[in-house]
């Protein structure tokens, strides 16, 4: 065994050892608060809900971010005599920058604080969203939920033909060779494929390491099988160690923390000025613009994992 997987091991045991040491204390305060005058205060849970494409927001449209979340991140682990924090995962995924940061806040945060964390895939944890799913110390899951998708992709659309037929030139001028790579409105060119293929590979490097860094001891497959995009339903995912077990978040509080539990729900609370006046600024008709570009990019995403 190498060095590097000596390393993902002892953060796995001191993950396993954090999260069952904090498993035991609930159970014996559970215990404790049946009898009179002991124990004395209910534990309490935060709960940060992970839903939807992971990337860049407007005030038209929203997505996961660093940016938008870290307030709440801080929020949840600020509650005092904090037993756990539980996220809600519910994503597609999206962008590989802010899957990571997302995830490194939490982690930072919950080794800091000493807090375990568990994440529980409601309808899907795909891509970037298996990504924050791994920030969980366990990962629960519906036996439907669909998991996995580790891989990066790119898409784009080619319109040389169409302006062609239209009679309208491309102009464009560059200094540096590589500059407009992957334009839609030129031909491909096998360059431009190297590069966008280099790129891809060195993030498809990066998701893997951090997946059997975050899994370390409990995958069950070789690295081809799992890590070249397909995905699978929680029962799958969870015999190939990709999850931890089959529960909802509900049903597992109520069996580690018992009735008395307390529920912290972490999330912004927007005023109604701004929900009714928010939108109206200098910015409106390119919010507009994009808004429509991001949504019919977000269908995509979601359509390719939906089985309704």
């Amino acid at each position: 065994m190498n060095q590097l997987d000596n390393t993902e091991n002892s953060i796995a045991d001191t993950d396993e050892t954090m999260v069952t040491s904090r498993r035991q204390i609930g159970k014996l305060t559970q215990l404790l608060s049946f009898i009179p005058y002991v124990g004395g205060s209910k534990p309490v849970v935060a709960v940060l809900r992970l839903s939807g494409i992971i990337g860049k927001s407007g005030n038209l449209k929203t997505g996961l971010n660093l940016e938008n979340l870290n307030e709440l991140i801080e929020k949840a682990f600020e509650i005092k005599k904090l037993e756990a924090l539980c996220l809600i995962i519910n994503s597609p995924g999206g962008s590989p920058v802010q899957s990571e940061l997302i995830a490194k806040r939490i982690r930072f945060l919950a080794k800091k604080n000493k807090v375990p964390v568990y994440s529980f895939v409601e309808d899907m944890a795909a891509s970037g969203g298996y990504w924050l799913a791994c920030a969980g110390d366990i990962i629960y899951a519906s036996k439907s939920s669909i998991i996995g998708s580790i891989g990066v992709i790119y898409s784009g659309f080619g319109f040389q033909e169409a302006i062609a037929k239209l009679g309208i030139e491309r102009r464009v001028y560059t200094e540096g060779t590589n500059k407009s790579i992957l334009d839609s409105f030129q031909p491909v060119k096998p360059n431009d494929i190297k590069i966008i293929k280099h790129l891809q590979s060195h993030i498809h490097e990066h998701f893997i390491n951090y997946v059997k860094e975050r899994r370390a001891g409990k995958l069950t497959q070789s690295d081809e099988f799992l890590f070249n995009g397909d995905f699978w339903c929680g029962q799958a995912a969870l015999d190939f160690g990709l999850i931890d077990g089959i529960e909802d978040i509900y049903s597992f509080l109520q069996k580690e923390y018992g009735d008395d539990v307390k529920i912290e729900y972490i999330s912004t609370k927007q005023s109604w000025f701004k929900k009714k006046f928010g939108l109206f600024n200098e910015n409106l008709p390119k919010e507009l613009a994009d808004n429509i570009i991001n949504s019919v990019e977000n269908k995509l995403i979601q359509n390719k994992f939906n089985l309704n």
